[in-house]
Order: C-alpha cells, then sequence, then structure tokens
C-alpha cells in the first residue's frame, strides 16, 4: 500500500513520478497539484482535466462531472485557464473547478444568488466557492441543488 506523502504543493502519492516528467505524456501539476491542461471546448478536455487530477482529488472531479451532467443535460463543457468550466451556451459560464493542495474548489460564478449561499466567500462579490475536501462530508443534494439554480442564472463571459 502506497503511503500518502504531505509534499509541499505536489498532491502526490509516494509511489507516483512527478507529472509531466519526460515521456510520461502525463500533464504537468501546477501548485497545489492543479492540472496543466490545454485550453479545449467540450468534453474531452474536461476528461483529460479530470484524469490527471492527483489522488484522491480524481474521484471527486469524476463524481462532480457526472452530478453537474444528470442536474444540467445540456451543459456545455471547456478547460480555460488550467480549470474546467462548465455553461450552457448562450448563456455564459456557471461553474467552474480547479485543485488545490487540500481542497477541490468549485466556483459558483454567480453564487451570492444562490439559495443558501455557498459557504465560502469570494473577492468578487457575485462568486461563492465550495471547498470539497478529502476528510469531510460532501452533501451531493446541496451541490445539484446549487447546479440546478446556477444554470439557470446568467452566466460568466469568458
Amino acid at each position: 500500500m502506497a503511503r500518502r506523502t504531505s509534499a509541499k504543493n505536489t498532491g502526490r502519492t509516494a509511489t507516483q513520478a512527478p507529472a509531466g516528467a519526460q515521456g510520461s505524456g502525463t500533464p504537468k501539476l501546477l501548485a497545489g497539484g492543479n492540472p496543466q491542461i490545454p485550453k479545449g471546448e467540450g468534453d474531452a478536455p474536461v476528461q483529460a482535466y479530470i484524469a490527471a487530477m492527483p489522488g484522491w482529488k480524481r474521484a471527486v472531479g469524476e463524481r462532480l462531472d457526472a452530478l453537474i451532467g444528470r442536474a444540467v443535460p445540456d451543459v456545455r463543457k471547456a478547460v480555460k485557464w488550467n480549470s474546467p468550466l462548465y455553461g450552457i451556451d448562450g448563456q455564459g459560464w456557471f461553474l467552474g473547478l480547479h485543485c488545490f493542495e487540500r481542497y477541490v474548489k468549485v466556483a459558483f460564478f454567480r453564487g451570492a444568488r444562490l439559495d443558501p449561499v455557498p459557504p465560502e466567500p469570494s473577492k468578487s462579490g457575485d462568486t461563492r466557492y465550495l471547498h470539497v475536501r478529502e476528510d469531510q462530508p460532501f452533501d451531493e443534494a446541496q451541490f445539484v441543488a446549487w447546479v440546478k439554480q446556477a444554470s439557470r442564472l446568467p452566466g460568466e463571459r469568458m
């Protein structure tokens, strides 16, 4: 069994090779373990990002992506600025994901308008965050409710 390390900003276990190693074909992991994925439209770049998420974060990414897809069947996907974005055609982006060392950040771009408001504040007035952590419970029903609400609001143009 692999022993987890707490190597700062790697987000990998002791048995994993460094991401982006020469010839590995593995995307480079940026600060906090965020995968560096070329920007692109559609499901494929989002799935490449999720596949490159380190350790336990990959399962979180897979679950969040599945929940978003079920909640909003016509969701539009893209990777921009090394983050998966979810939106509605013609309305903009309503949600983004980003890996950090100790959590996966879900950004609701119009989160201050959701009921209830997601727990984490932002320097951007309307944006609110949900931090999904390995060792804390995740309320899927509340997350899905936020996704449905967010998808009906005008999105962010990026």
